[in-house]
């Protein structure tokens, strides 16, 4: 480590590096909340925890807050990625196992499996993703075949 030094702001939960004070006041964007922390503290606050984000605590300093839940809208947005991802992932299994159908070279295991996958795409194609984050996803099939 260096022991570069930086600033955090609170208000901004962002860190600030010494070195480019100058260009920050030029820009008019340095924070007047900032309270000086080593590259220590820079490095231990970089990365958040699963649902938490960087804030600052009384003194001013990093600490980790609660993320805010997600809006309606972000639910939606993230079940109807999930959604796609599945069926895409579906997808890719079924064509090949169609392609042994298609051309009579399907094993019965194969077929069993074409079959479970089929049904598995159907169900996921019926998932209402307005009631997210609510969401009863189908169990896929056993990719075994």
């Amino acid at each position: 480590m260096n022991d570069e030094r930086y600033v955090f702001s609170g208000t901004t939960g962002a860190f600030y590096p010494l070195n480019r004070k100058q260009g920050y006041i030029d820009a008019g964007s340095w924070p007047e909340d900032s309270v000086e922390v080593g590259e220590e503290i820079f490095i231990k606050f970089q990365n958040p925890p699963p649902g938490k984000l960087r804030g600052g605590d009384a003194n001013g300093y990093p600490c980790w807050v609660d993320a805010p839940p997600p809006t309606p809208e972000d639910a939606k947005r993230s079940v109807a990625l999930t959604k796609k991802s599945q069926l895409d992932d579906a997808g890719r299994i079924i064509e090949p196992l169609q392609d042994a159908v298609d051309l009579n070279m399907a094993t019965e295991a194969e077929k069993a499996a074409l079959r479970a996958w089929k049904k598995y795409r159907v169900f996921l194609n019926r998932v209402d993703i307005s009631t997210a984050p609510d969401i009863d996803w189908p169990t896929p099939p056993d990719e075994e075949a």
